[in-house]
């Protein structure tokens, strides 16, 4: 339940930190129920990358077809030129998504228990709606940069009402790839929007190309 002063703050910066938002318990289950994930999980052939770069982003099919399954994301340079491994498994994913809220047991009790809904509402949305679940993994020496970007570029509705939920699993800060936000960043311009394309790939539709504050 959001206290008035922290939907004040959401609605004047555009983001709102809530201390201790997950239990001690609840983060101990989605680690280790990402952990077994990712042992039981057998790549394919070809491994999917999770590139931080839009083009090659956009042109990976299992990542578009991911919205209603659990599927792994591999680090840019965790596969060589050859298709193999530079890391072990465990190390190599970028990360796990797009369903584990409706799919995966462990993952929907603990996201049920915090009742994203509850607080969708309180933040100004009439009907909350759980579009996905990511679970990112900030890899060590091999991990790629995620620049600044909207959210709701991916998850574009009229009008905008993408409202992304983040907690750290563990102690995040600026020098291991915690998660960063522009105070004031839900009053500028969408920039760009990604969707598909009329030849059946994707693109993006350029909004907005104005400088970032």
């Amino acid at each position: 339940m959001l206290t008035n002063k922290q939907i004040q703050t959401f609605n004047q910066n555009g983001f709102v930190v809530i201390k201790n938002f997950i239990n001690s318990r609840q983060r101990k289950l989605l680690m280790r129920r990402a952990e077994q994930l990712i042992d039981e999980f057998q790549p394919p052939s070809k491994h999917s990358v999770f590139s931080t770069d839009e083009q090659e982003r956009t042109s990976d099919d299992y990542f578009l077809n991911s919205g209603d399954q659990i599927r792994f994301f591999f680090e840019e340079k965790a596969i060589d030129q050859n298709g193999n491994f530079t890391v072990p498994k465990q190390k190599s994913i970028n990360k796990i998504g797009h369903a584990q809220h409706i799919l995966d047991p462990i993952y929907k009790e603990v996201i049920n228990e915090l009742n994203f809904p509850k607080l969708g509402k309180q933040l100004g949305i009439k009907t909350p709606r759980a579009l996905q679940s990511m679970h990112i993994f900030k890899q060590p020496s091999i991990g790629g940069e995620v620049g600044l970007h909207q959210d709701s570029c991916f998850l574009y509705t009229e009008p905008m009402s993408c409202i992304g939920f983040w907690f750290a699993l563990e102690d995040a800060n600026e020098e291991n790839g915690c998660l960063q936000a522009m105070t004031g960043g839900h009053k500028i311009p969408l920039k760009k929007r990604f969707r598909l394309s009329e030849n059946g790939g994707t693109e993006f539709d350029l909004l907005d190309d104005t400088p970032w504050p």
